[in-house]
């Protein structure tokens, strides 16, 4: 069964030779004069229409005896931490509060502007600029925990007060000193067949989970910044491997239920809403009119539509499931394409 419901392909070789970021995750590109299947973003050259067929998933393409292309990887999903450079984010995940400067990374065999490079493009910041975030994040939370300033500056790497004040400062907008009466929400990158998505967590639980190409995720972020009163920094958090594990086997087909622990600031409605629609079974569908009944509001469908429209938690709370009365995907702000694909997912699972 083909997992996705592929464009016609007018579209797809328009995609393929433009190198359309959006169809990442929506189709696959065999070539017949070489035998390789390729990411609709592939650099190498493009051939021409008639000797390229299109596949939902690479494991179909590799059913079909294509091999993979070495020029775009399309066996690895789209913004994974090359094995290049796993080892590096693995030491810094052990010992948060060291200083690694380019040297560092050529004597570990690193190229520094290769380094920056990939920070830059999945992170928009410097690898310097993310270790800082890292210290700083490590050092609210030993604040926060009854640590001294300075205790805490020296030990997360800083060579002078001042410095880390400053950083602090500029990362969290607020002091030191305030941490015991502010909020900091951690957050993460988690690579996924359908693209990276954005992970944040607050003390309580998982406040964001939104695919990085949203294009309300700024304003998202905006929201959830008033609304929980924090800055939001790169860092770790105690919910983000479970949410990674949950994650890596719902888009297995293994998962029906997560169990890891939310965070949703939001108006009473809205509360309401994303408590409905997670009440909508795997592998379902509901009308935005079916939604409103089940609030006991028939009159309240846009209202509902817009609750749903700013859900911040994509997949979990399922927003995807909730379609037109007539049928249409409409409505899904991580794209129509994923929307189709992760209902797909949870037909062929049910």
């Amino acid at each position: 069964m083909q997992l996705s419901l592929l464009p016609d392909t007018d579209t797809m070789y328009t995609a393929l030779v433009q190198k359309d970021s959006s169809f990442e995750g929506v189709f696959f590109a065999a070539i017949k004069t070489t035998g390789i299947f390729c990411r609709p973003t592939c650099h190498a050259r493009k051939p021409k229409p008639e000797n390229v067929e299109y596949f939902g998933n690479s494991k179909e393409a590799l059913d079909h005896g294509y091999r993979p292309c070495k020029v775009c990887h399309p066996m690895e999903m789209k913004g994974a931490i090359p094995i290049w450079l796993k080892p590096l984010l693995d030491d810094i995940e052990a010992t948060p509060n060291t200083r690694i400067n380019d040297q560092s990374l050529r004597t570990r065999g690193l190229d520094p502007a290769r380094v920056r490079r990939w920070f830059k493009k999945n992170h928009d910041m410097t690898f310097q600029a993310y270790l800082r975030s890292l210290r700083i994040n490590n050092a609210f939370g030993q604040i926060r925990q009854g640590d001294q300033v300075i205790q805490s500056a020296f030990s997360n790497g800083f060579e002078s007060l001042s410095g880390f004040l400053d950083s602090f400062k500029n990362s969290t907008g607020f002091s030191p000193k305030e941490s015991k009466f502010k909020n900091v929400i951690a957050v993460t990158r988690i690579p996924t067949p359908l693209g990276p998505m954005m992970a944040g967590a607050s003390e309580d639980g998982v406040c964001l989970l939104e695919f990085t190409d949203r294009r309300m995720l700024e304003t998202q972020v905006k929201r959830l910044r008033n609304y929980l009163k924090a800055e939001l920094i790169p860092g770790k958090s105690p919910f983000f491997e479970p949410l990674t594990a949950e994650l890596e086997k719902y888009f297995a087909g293994k998962l029906k239920h997560f169990t890891v622990p939310l965070d949703t600031p939001g108006t009473d409605f809205q509360q309401q809403v994303w408590t409905e629609l997670r009440n909508i079974p795997y592998g379902k569908t509901r009308s935005y009119k079916e939604q409103a009944i089940a609030l006991g509001n028939l009159g309240a469908i846009r209202a509902v539509a817009k609750a749903n429209g700013d859900n911040r938690i994509s997949i979990i709370i399922p927003c995807h499931r909730v379609i037109g009365s007539d049928g249409a995907m409409t409505g899904y702000g991580g794209g129509i394409w994923r929307k189709q694909w992760l209902l797909a997912l949870e037909k062929k699972n049910f």
